[in-house]
């Protein structure tokens, strides 16, 4: 049964990122911990479906408050016609034009989705980001990024320009399920990997702020008897470093 193999398919890839990405959350949490610490601000990025992954991230229950988005104009599900993502993301030099667009300064950090790695946009963003002394934590696919050449100039992919890289554990082209007689697979992997590997680096940093005496500043559900008013507490406490409101 295919659904029941997608199903098996997403658990033994959660079950194998478990272990493999241990060391690599690891050092992530200690990229956002510090800059936490030093009062800096968290930024996340992806194009089309990878933006899923800051949308996970951002104004969202149980999630740090101080992860901000830079958004992927033209490359999500608002545009049409939805084939224009696509190209967007191909265009030299966008990335860098759209992190210039945020707050994003020296000391702070930015996560930086995309399953392939192989498009300019993002490959142009962690450049700038690495010019500007901002730190880089990747979420890609490493069995994808090298079955695939670069479409950059530098002929480099995501995974080569960030501090730390999360291996969403992705095959290559992403889907998972072959039906018989049906060319292309179904069934992507990225979003259901992807999303429990940032929520995974989110619990830890929480866990070693408060660890070390810092109250973690995290969203209490709205729909909860008291929620707005403990998270309107909550964001005075930071508001300097939320950019999204």
């Amino acid at each position: 049964m295919s659904a029941q193999a997608y199903l098996q398919d997403a658990i033994a890839t959660l079950t194998r990122l478990a272990e493999s990405q241990r060391e690599p959350l690891s050092r992530a949490a200690d990229l956002l911990v510090e800059t936490i610490r030093n009062s800096g601000a968290i930024f996340s990025f992806g194009a089309s479906h990878s933006f899923i992954l800051t949308e996970e991230l951002v104004y969202r229950t149980g999630g740090l408050m101080l992860i901000n988005p830079i958004h992927p104009h033209g490359m999500n599900l608002f545009v049409r016609p939805m084939t224009l993502t696509s190209e967007l993301e191909r265009v030299p030099g966008l990335g860098r034009v759209l992190f210039d667009g945020s707050p994003a300064r020296k000391g702070d950090v930015v996560l930086i989705a995309s399953t392939s790695g192989r498009n300019p946009v993002v490959i142009d963003l962690a450049l700038r980001a690495s010019e500007k002394g901002v730190r880089r934590v990747g979420i890609t696919s490493l069995a994808y990024a090298q079955s695939v050449t670069s479409r950059h100039a530098s002929g480099k992919k995501l995974h080569e320009l960030c501090d730390v890289v999360l291996d969403n554990g992705a095959p290559a082209g992403d889907a998972c399920v072959r039906v018989p007689g049906v060319a292309q697979p179904v069934g992507p992997l990225s979003t259901v990997t992807g999303c429990a590997l940032v929520n995974a680096l989110v619990a830890e940093v929480v866990s070693r702020l408060a660890a070390s005496g810092i109250e973690p500043p995290v969203y209490m559900s709205a729909n909860l008897d008291g929620g707005d008013a403990y998270n309107a507490r909550q964001l005075a406490r930071c508001r300097d470093r939320v950019h999204y409101l």
